[in-house]
């Protein structure tokens, strides 16, 4: 099996989410802020599949020792470094979860929920119970539990293949639709920051992290069959709780309308 394999059998479900009815839906200052501030779980929970490949594929504790690959050492540090201390509009040096924050705040989203959650995880010390006691819709909650399921089973495989094919290779496209909304339907809102976190994902996403994770998937699996065949599971069910992701934003937005 191949990347190529890969990508072909998991088309159908990057189909259903690049064809959206989602995007279509946000129409306004309300549903933006909608959509961001469920989206926001997604933009952290990302940086703990990039850290845990960190730990898994580098050396982080002390003394130090080379790991055996210093191919996928590189690769998963470069993107490391951008996605963790990448140059804000402002010229500042910030994570991409930050930077979304700082964006959410800029146009009026509510930021207090995620903050909130981060707080009791960090009371818990036990991100499962965190997801389980929360008020998160059932399918964010799926969606976050997977990501840490996938984590603590500790194969670096799975996670890269939920890092790359839930996350690195479908972000330039979806952000791409998402953009296009914003900007022909919020022209009197400040955006700039949101659209900066935006246009800063697709050009890191399409040119250097998308091939980057690609080549970390294949020397991980290397010529074992079952890893390839692991990754693509793993690949199809982090795009179905993106799926999901995307259905729990989508009914939010709709009882807002209601409710209007």
């Amino acid at each position: 099996m191949t990347i190529q394999n890969i990508n072909e059998n998991i088309q159908p479900q990057k189909d259903i989410l690049l064809q959206h009815p989602l995007y279509s839906q946000i129409q306004n200052i309300n549903d933006l802020h909608c959509f961001l501030e469920t989206h926001v779980y997604a933009v952290w929970d990302f940086m703990s599949l990039l850290k845990a490949l960190q730990q898994k594929l580098t050396c982080t504790t002390t003394p130090w020792f080379a790991t055996k690959n210093a191919e996928i050492r590189y690769l998963i540090n470069e993107i490391v470094l951008a996605e963790e201390t990448d140059i804000s509009l402002d010229g500042k040096r910030k994570s991409h979860f930050e930077m979304y924050l700082e964006a959410m705040q800029s146009c009026g989203a509510d930021t207090a929920a995620i903050e909130s959650f981060l707080e009791d995880v960090t009371v818990t010390k036990n991100i499962f119970i965190s997801i389980k006691k929360s008020n998160l819709h059932p399918d964010v909650k799926a969606f976050l539990d997977f990501t840490f399921r996938v984590i603590e089973e500790g194969k670096p495989h799975k996670i890269a293949a939920a890092f790359t094919f839930g996350r690195e290779d479908l972000i330039p496209n979806m952000f791409t639709e998402i953009l296009r909304n914003f900007k022909t339907n919020f022209p009197e809102t400040d955006l700039s920051k949101l659209i900066y976190y935006f246009e800063r994902h697709i050009e890191l996403d399409a040119d250097e992290h998308g091939p980057m994770a690609m080549q970390m998937i294949t020397e991980l699996c290397g010529e074992d069959s079952q890893k390839w065949k692991e990754a693509e599971e793993v690949s199809v069910l982090a795009l179905e709780k993106r799926i999901g992701l995307w259905n729990a934003i989508e009914e939010h937005i709709h009882e807002q309308h209601l409710v209007l």
